[in-house]
């Protein structure tokens, strides 16, 4: 119970956590009102750097959802050119979260790192479908340890997002649900495969590393 309310941060979220500590006790001295203002503000700034644990499947013929929130949108599509995956065409399952979601991305199945690409770009509103190919976003591409399938995840950026944080790096082995990074204050992450059946539908709501996306 404790754990539930009280929930670990990310250490990203810090400094901030004690930014806004700060500019609460200032304001409280001059205003009990903008004082409690900024301590609801630092409730939600602490509970937005919230990383739980996770329980994980563990079962690589399922891709896990690599972040919290709702499935914005399913498509075909061709794969990242930056990746050099144009001429395969994948399922795109889109993850929208907002500013009240758990920020921190998960690998959606046990793999090996092949290439992460950061890509800059602009900020527009993480639910449009253009978001994909014109926001800040930051590629992994990770080969299935059960299938060699390419699997890709992608950060981006969304409106009010200007950081994402990579906590992994090339070739580095990951296992199912393992953290892998996160974006700061509303974005989206996009995951790219084939050869799969989808278990989720549009409107729906999901959880990292736990939350069944496809399966073999």
């Amino acid at each position: 119970m404790f754990e539930k309310i009280f929930p670990k941060i990310h250490p990203e979220g810090y400094k901030f956590l004690a930014i806004s500590g700060v500019i609460t006790v200032i304001l409280w001295l001059m205003s009990n009102f903008f004082g409690f203002i900024f301590v609801i503000i630092t409730i939600w700034v602490y509970y937005f750097f919230r990383d739980p644990d996770r329980t994980i499947i563990q079962d690589d013929n399922f891709l896990v959802s690599p972040a919290d929130g709702i499935i914005s949108g399913i498509k075909e599509i061709s794969g990242p050119v930056e990746l050099g995956l144009e001429n395969q065409t994948f399922t795109r399952v889109s993850v929208f979260m907002n500013v009240f979601d758990c920020h921190v991305n998960r690998s959606p199945v046990s793999g090996k790192i092949e290439d992460i690409f950061y890509k800059p770009g602009k900020f527009l509103n993480a639910s449009l479908d253009k978001a994909s190919d014109e926001n800040e976003r930051n590629y992994f591409k990770i080969k299935d340890n059960k299938t060699q399938e390419e699997i890709v995840v992608v950060q981006i950026a969304g409106l009010i997002a200007r950081r994402i944080i990579t906590q992994t790096e090339k070739n580095q082995e990951l296992a199912q649900g393992e953290r892998i990074g996160m974006i700061r204050f509303g974005s989206r992450v996009d995951l790219y495969f084939n050869k799969r059946k989808i278990m989720v539908k549009v409107g729906q709501n999901v959880i990292a590393g736990e939350s069944l996306i496809a399966q073999i």
